[in-house]
C-alpha cells in the first residue's frame, strides 16, 4: 500500500512539471524528446525526493534520462 501512495505522490509532482506519464510517454527522454535542461531535471528529482522521502544516488540523479527510470529508483 505504501508503494501505491508513493506512486500517487510521484505522479502529482510530474503533473506539476507538466510531464505526462500516460502510455509510452513515460519513456520519453528528458533531453531529446521533452527538450528540458539538466537543471530542470535535477529540480524535478529534488521535488520527487522531498515528496517520497527517498534519495537517489548522485550518479543516478545525473544519469536519469527518462521518467520511468526515476520512478523505478524512488519506488524501490
Amino acid at each position: 500500500m505504501e508503494r501505491y501512495s508513493k506512486l500517487r505522490k510521484i505522479i502529482g509532482v510530474f503533473h506539476l512539471y507538466k510531464i505526462t506519464l500516460l502510455g509510452r510517454r513515460k519513456y520519453d527522454n528528458f533531453y531529446k524528446d521533452l527538450k528540458v535542461d539538466q537543471v530542470f531535471v535535477l529540480g524535478l528529482i529534488f521535488d520527487l525526493e522531498l515528496v517520497t522521502k527517498n534519495q537517489l544516488n548522485d550518479e543516478d540523479a545525473y544519469s536519469a534520462q527518462v521518467p520511468a527510470y526515476i520512478i523505478e529508483k524512488l519506488i524501490k
